[in-house]
C-alpha cells in the first residue's frame, strides 16, 4: 500500500525530478507533486512524495527527516 509523505522547506529551485531521484534512494517513488502558487506558478516550498510502500516511506523518513535538500530551505 502506497504512503504519501509531506516534504517541507524546499528550495524554490527544487524540481519534481530532483525529489524523485533523491527519494528513490529509499525505495520506490510513485509520484512527486511540488505545490505551486496559482497566481505566479512559483513553488510554494513544499511537496508531497508518494512512496510505493509503507516500508519505503518509513525508510525515507529515517534517511531524510531534518536533513537539508539542495541547500537552505525556501524563504516564507
Amino acid at each position: 500500500m502506497a504512503s504519501k509523505l509531506f516534504v517541507g522547506n524546499l528550495p524554490f529551485t527544487a524540481t519534481e525530478n530532483d525529489l524523485q531521484d533523491h527519494f528513490a534512494q529509499a525505495g520506490g517513488v510513485m509520484a512527486v507533486n511540488i505545490m505551486q502558487d496559482r497566481a505566479t506558478g512559483r513553488s510554494r516550498g513544499f511537496a508531497f512524495v508518494e512512496m510505493s510502500s509503507q516500508e519505503d516511506a518509513t525508510k525515507a523518513i529515517s534517511m531524510f527527516h531534518q536533513k537539508d535538500f539542495q541547500g537552505p530551505p525556501a524563504d516564507s
